[in-house]
């Protein structure tokens, strides 16, 4: 997880409580997103933390399955949230939006591409839904949180 502390880093919020959330005792920042550091001492973002799936005690990485599900044909856009599953605690549930004409692909087509792509088996998706859009930010991002309460509500597209 990524701590910032530093003459840049503001203060806090006008709410105190998210303040008290947002920093720990000695004064780091939680920026709420996960990455590593290279041999370099270059730090790279990988994923937020709140996007990592927690499958069986694993970790996956929403933004892993979600660049190679990009390379997919015909896929536009693609968001991977955990879905609730009542052995493993999460499993990986992939949206995908696909471009004008595009042919659907289905769970076996996208599992056959994560395995060419050398994809670990554990981080493949077990749900496939296709959207239309994605429910989004102004700032145009997708709110991965309402794809969530999709799914703990049973609601959504139905599964391919």
């Amino acid at each position: 997880e990524i701590l910032s502390r530093g003459p840049d880093c503001f203060l806090g919020y006008t709410d105190s409580a998210l303040t008290k959330d947002a920093f720990v005792d000695d004064g780091w920042y939680v920026t709420g997103d996960v990455g590593v550091l290279d041999g370099d001492g270059y730090l790279t973002i990988t994923d937020r933390k709140k996007d990592i799936i927690i499958r069986g005690g694993q970790n996956v990485s929403a933004a892993e399955v979600e660049e190679l599900l990009l390379r997919l044909p015909g896929v536009a856009e693609a968001a991977v949230v955990a879905a609730p599953d009542e052995r493993l605690g999460e499993h990986a549930c992939a949206f995908v939006r696909l471009l004008p004409g595009a042919e659907a692909p289905t769970i076996d087509n996208v599992r056959s591409h994560l395995a060419t792509a050398g994809l670990a088996r554990q981080k493949w998706p077990e749900d496939l839904r296709l959207v239309d859009d994605f429910p989004r930010t102004a700032s145009g991002k997708v709110q991965k949180f309402v794809l969530r309460e999709r799914l703990r509500a049973g609601a959504g597209p139905s599964p391919s």
